[in-house]
């Protein structure tokens, strides 16, 4: 009960703060210029009636897809600093811990909040984003809730490394180190990618390796070849390999328990840290 009520106070506070206002009005700006840039693709090849009309859709809808995933990546993990280390440096977190409540409930309460924020977040916006392309131009995903389920692991994965930072150092800090690796992992991502179009295994095992450090990347991934045309790459596969918005192929099952083992084990060094953490 003490878990699920700060889960619901986290929520609500979350949804009073301003980053909220600014996440809406991304989102929208970004909602509606994809709608635009979708339009344009079917007046140009007037409907997915060859290859490369369904290779240019999928390839601006995981453009866009990433888009989302930035801005829900932003807004977490801004959230996820204050929600901690600003009630430490306030002052409102050792009044809470003054009352018969253990701290791990705490944290896991305000984790479990942010999760559902994020999630939430990314349904809406992710769904929204599915409509506009089956409207405009037809595309329909083969699997969308299945990316859209790995966009809310993106999610929750860096949320929890945020919530992390911030029994540490201090709320911005925190939100910029997260934003700071999530992006850096993305990008030693491409460079693995273009590694193993090139043979080159040193290039290769960055990728492999910021994968295994930090999911986001590997979850995005495979959100990407969920979201693709199975059959675009086996067409297309010369002259697409290593694309920054295509994969080849999707997530093993080994990867995603990873995934899960990783989260778990950065909440658990969390609540650790936040233990000990002097108030």
């Amino acid at each position: 009960m003490t878990v699920l009520t700060i889960a619901s106070l986290t929520l609500q506070e979350a949804s009073r703060r301003k980053v909220l206002r600014s996440l809406a009005v991304l989102t929208v700006l970004l909602l509606g210029l994809s709608a635009w840039g979708f339009t344009r693709i079917d007046a140009t090849f007037g409907g997915l009636t060859s290859g490369e009309s369904r290779l240019a859709a999928a390839t601006v809808l995981n453009l866009v897809m990433f888009g989302l995933s930035l801005i829900s990546a932003l807004g977490t993990a801004f959230l996820a600093g204050p929600t901690l280390a600003g009630e430490i440096e306030s002052g409102i977190a050792l009044a809470m811990m003054t009352r018969p409540v253990r701290r791990s409930a705490v944290l896991v309460g305000k984790w479990l909040g942010l999760v559902a924020f994020g999630s939430g977040f990314v349904a809406v916006a992710g769904l929204a984003q599915l409509l506009i392309v089956r409207t405009t131009v037809g595309y329909w995903p083969p699997q969308p809730f299945l990316g859209l389920a790995l966009l809310a692991a993106q999610t929750a994965a860096l949320l929890t490394l945020g919530l992390l930072l911030s029994t540490v150092i201090s709320p911005m800090a925190s939100g910029i180190v997260s934003v700071g690796l999530f992006g850096a992992t993305w990008i030693a991502g491409v460079v693995g990618a273009v590694g193993e179009v090139l043979g080159n295994a040193s290039l290769a095992q960055v990728g492999t390796v910021s994968k295994m450090l930090l999911p986001t990347d590997g979850l995005w991934r495979g959100a990407m070849h969920a979201f693709q045309d199975p059959t675009l790459l086996s067409q297309f596969s010369e002259a697409f390999e290593g694309h920054p918005f295509l994969s080849q192929t999707g997530l093993t099952p080994a990867y995603v328990a990873w995934a899960a083992i990783w989260t778990a084990v950065v909440l658990s060094l969390s609540a650790l840290a936040f233990h000990r953490r002097d108030l």
